[in-house]
């Protein structure tokens, strides 16, 4: 499977305004970075000269795009998931490492946003067994899922939380309702940070195929009603990526059956009636990476065989495509993960092959109506040796985030700001 002031928002997505155009990067060329660091810098001196009457002192601003500051998991093992808090000043990171006696190295560990250092080792086994960060979720809730191993089959799947994720110490038990045929994976967890309540994609690994999806109150150990994906076809061969609305408390799926230049399929679990619809999506091939902006009803996603990024209004159920820049709509240079930025109305997208830099990977920058804002160059986060995708982690207030890398052996995350 496969930058910065923000323009106007358009207002009224849900009463029926288009949620995005179709322009093209020729008419919607990516903005210089230099440029932007420029009026970034300025409004940020002639801020004094405004509220207070006084000079302005100008503190340099880093430019956007990649930062110095770089987590490495404490070990030298491979990142099996990680999350920031967008609450606070510490991220969460889980890390496998094979030992020569043939056992692994598996820990859960914190960091620190702001210096990269590694705050503390809140979980560590030397047996077959290894963690999964899942996630932040909520406010500051860290969610931990530990794979019990015996022999080469994983035998019980538990879940911890970090409650909150600065107490740097599992302190509470997260058990959703599902046997032990269904299987959480490190994508199927809404990362609804701010809002209580997340949904959640529980693959069935029993041959039947029917996943299952409900609402969830982590901190607080609640469920909502179990909604079976009867679709296997179009949800059951891959995981699809999932995202909340919290406004019409819907689970927002995207999938597909993943044969070349097919339509994606969008799904939509109503997690309140527990009922489950589906409508066919624009672009082509699986859809990669899915977020949404709850407050206005637009949600977006990235396919796989056209590098196309697409913005929907959930309402109407209609999407209009952007393709991404520099990449012709070939496969090579699709997408992956989006996430979205709820302060500042951003969608932010990942490309693990850059068709915009000479070498790397790149993340885009889109308003919610489909302009592209900034492209961030010089990363490098293909994840091609890792189980897990690469992920954007977004500290909105700041503007600033994690990505995994820039060592291939994905031992390392890399901060950015946009």
């Amino acid at each position: 499977m496969k930058s910065s002031i923000s323009t106007p928002v358009i207002p009224g997505i849900r009463s029926g305004i288009t949620a995005a155009n179709t322009d093209t990067e020729a008419s919607n060329p990516p903005r210089s970075v230099a440029r932007m660091s420029l009026i970034r810098c300025a409004l940020f001196c002639l801020a004094p000269l405004f509220f207070h009457g006084g000079a302005a002192y100008c503190q340099a601003i880093p430019p956007a795009g990649p930062g110095p500051v770089l987590v490495h998991s404490k070990f030298g093992g491979q990142i099996f998931g990680f999350d920031i808090d967008q609450n606070g000043t510490e991220g969460l990171l889980s890390e496998i490492k094979l030992l020569s006696n043939g056992n692994v190295l598996s820990a859960v560990e914190t960091f620190d946003q702001t210096s990269g250092d590694i705050l503390g080792v809140v979980a560590e086994t030397q047996t077959q067994d290894n963690f999964i960060t899942l996630g932040v979720v909520g406010k500051s809730v860290g969610l931990v899922e530990h794979e019990h191993v015996q022999g080469i089959f994983v035998t019980k799947r538990t879940f911890s939380t970090l409650n909150p994720l600065d107490a740097n110490k599992l302190n509470g038990m997260w058990m959703p309702p599902i046997d032990s045929k269904h299987i959480i994976m490190s994508t199927g967890v809404s990362r609804n940070q701010g809002e209580p309540n997340s949904a959640v994609f529980a693959y069935d690994n029993s041959g039947n195929f029917i996943p299952d999806v409900f609402e969830t109150n982590v901190a607080k150990n609640t469920f909502g009603p179990i909604v079976q994906i009867t679709d296997s076809l179009n949800f059951a061969s891959v995981p699809p990526p999932i995202a909340f609305d919290s406004v019409t408390k819907q689970a927002i799926l995207g999938g597909g059956d993943g044969c070349f230049d097919c339509f994606p399929v969008i799904g939509l679990v109503d997690l309140v009636k527990a009922t489950f619809s589906e409508f066919t999506g624009t672009g082509f091939g699986f859809i990669n990476g899915i977020a949404v902006d709850s407050a206005d009803g637009i949600f977006c996603t990235t396919t796989e065989d056209d590098a196309n990024v697409e913005f929907y209004n959930l309402a109407t159920q209609q999407g209009t495509n952007v393709i991404l820049p520099g990449s012709g709509g070939q496969q090579f240079f699709s997408g992956a993960d989006v996430e979205f930025d709820a302060t500042n109305k951003l969608f932010l997208v990942a490309q693990p092959n850059s068709s915009s830099g000479s070498s790397g990977s790149t993340i885009y920058v889109y308003s919610t109506n489909g302009t592209l804002e900034e492209t961030l160059n010089e990363f490098s986060f293909s994840n091609v040796s890792n189980v897990v995708p690469a992920h954007i982690a977004l500290h909105p207030s700041l503007r600033s985030g994690y990505v995994d890398g820039p060592d291939a052996s994905v031992d390392s995350l890399q901060s950015f700001t946009y």
